[in-house]
């Protein structure tokens, strides 16, 4: 366990990654547990994550903004020399979000990351970066960020599953620049989120909503509804390119809710998810 005195800064490792991303040839994930201890939430940085995402300005944080702050960690851990596949290229294809408590601002964390559960996938390798945050040495947050690799898998198909999309309870207009302003927020100013033009240098025909974007905006559909003990857990399909037109659907079951986010126009799915009260 490596505990570290200060968050790891976004801007230097990702050149790192990228730098050395062509020396990773796969094999086992690496041991490492990365710690930062009394983190605090900002209450401008919260604010402005309030309003990209659209949940109200509470001092509450929403479920989701833990996980910018443990991300810093995640990417160290991805980008240091021992860890066997590159950066770019993995694919986020799921996040579980838990909270035994709501969290509020002021509240000290100790952090920790580490990564786990490699697996075979038709599609190649799959691996989880699980955050935490605990007080008091209790875990009151977790996050279980699933990556794909793609490559020597079986080679089944790479399309997400369709069927005709339920009729929206919301349509949501998702502004060209979103990819830039979460990014602003967030640290991840990964290309494929910035510009049509940067994009399309790694196969994208436009920009595209970052994935933890478009869960926490379907996130903030639910506030005044939510327990303050619950997981919420969502697999991300097909990618909400930038600018777009969603469609959102929610529907309670027995013991939560059930959502989806899909395009207005041609029903492509681009996330499903549920939330179960703890």
């Amino acid at each position: 366990m490596t505990e570290l005195r200060s968050a790891p800064s976004l801007a230097m490792l990702y050149p790192k990654a990228v730098l050395t991303g062509f020396r990773r040839k796969g094999g086992e994930l690496p041991d490492t547990v990365y710690t930062l201890a009394g983190v605090q939430a900002d209450a401008e940085h919260l604010a402005a994550y309030n309003r990209v995402c659209e949940f109200r300005l509470t001092d509450e944080l929403p479920a989701t903004y833990p996980h910018l702050l443990t991300y810093p960690l995640q990417i160290k851990l991805m980008s240091d020399g021992d860890f066997p596949f590159p950066l770019a290229g993995s694919v986020h294809v799921a996040n579980r979000i838990m909270q035994t408590r709501a969290l509020r601002l002021g509240e000290k964390l100790d952090l920790r990351v580490h990564v786990a559960n490699l697996r075979d996938h038709p599609r190649g390798r799959q691996f989880d970066m699980v955050g935490e945050a605990m007080v008091d040495g209790e875990v009151v947050w977790s996050d279980v960020s699933t990556y794909l690799r793609r490559g020597g898998g079986a080679g089944s198909s790479d399309k997400a599953e369709r069927s005709a999309p339920p009729a929206p309870t919301a349509l949501w207009s998702v502004p060209d620049d979103i990819g830039r302003r979460y990014g602003d927020v967030s640290g991840d100013r990964n290309p494929i989120h910035l510009y049509k033009l940067t994009a399309k240098m790694f196969g994208f025909s436009h920009a595209i909503a970052h994935g933890m974007w478009t869960k926490a905006r379907c996130l903030a559909a639910f506030e005044g509804r939510l327990p303050a003990a619950y997981t919420v857990d969502v697999a991300f399909k097909l990618p909400v390119l930038l600018p777009a037109k969603v469609g959102f659907t929610a529907h309670e079951t027995g013991d939560g809710w059930r959502f989806d986010l899909f395009g207005a126009r041609n029903g492509k799915p681009h996330v499903a998810g549920t939330i179960t009260g703890l």
